[in-house]
């Protein structure tokens, strides 16, 4: 077809131009009539959300809004924890999967009684041989784990305990506490 000059359009030339774009401008206008119809269905589902759920729930004060924390003061019920701490922490090596592995645990002892607790610390050379001998029978693929250190944690405290009983006459420590724990 040969293109006409156009200076040489006629009426009839631009009425058929027309209505070639009229076809596109009709979806064109759909799509965007059904993109806003979205939109809006959209954002009343998401604010009718909203309003369900923090409608029963009533207005925050401002000292709920604070982000200070907050504490609570309990009166301790029975004699008050008392802390000894080993020093130095101990240092265990390891072989493991042909390399040299360490482990150090810092150690802490709770008690309630600080006449029973001074008497202990007379058997403190025997209290820390009886600690480190109990780390250096672990395994460290057993301690790289949450589990195991939990349990060598009880296994400590049952032989402080034991020996508190036999030296000193009564339990004296209430728990073995891990301050510090590291394997490397």
């Amino acid at each position: 077809m040969a293109k006409k000059d156009p200076a040489q359009t006629t009426p009839d030339d631009l009425a058929q131009l027309a209505g070639k774009g009229k076809g596109k401008g009709k979806l064109i206008l759909l799509i965007l009539v059904a993109l806003v119809a979205l939109l809006l269905v959209v954002g009343l589902s998401a604010g009718a959300t909203w309003w369900v759920l923090n409608k029963d729930q009533p207005e925050a004060s401002a000292a709920e809004l604070s982000t200070e924390p907050t504490v609570e003061h309990v009166a301790p019920t029975g004699p008050r924890a008392i802390y000894e701490n080993l020093v130095p922490a101990f240092v265990v090596n390891f072989e493991h999967a042909g390399r040299q592995r360490y482990m150090q645990v810092s150690v802490a002892l709770m008690s309630r009684d600080q006449a029973a607790l001074d008497a202990l610390k007379e058997h403190m050379p025997v209290l820390r041989n009886r600690l480190v001998m109990l780390f250096s029978e672990q395994q460290f693929s057993v301690l790289s784990t949450a589990v195991g250190q939990k349990l060598l944690r009880l296994q400590a405290t049952a032989s402080v305990q034991e020996l508190a009983q036999k030296e000193v006459g009564k339990l004296t420590v209430e728990q073995v506490l891990f301050t510090n724990f590291v394997l490397q």
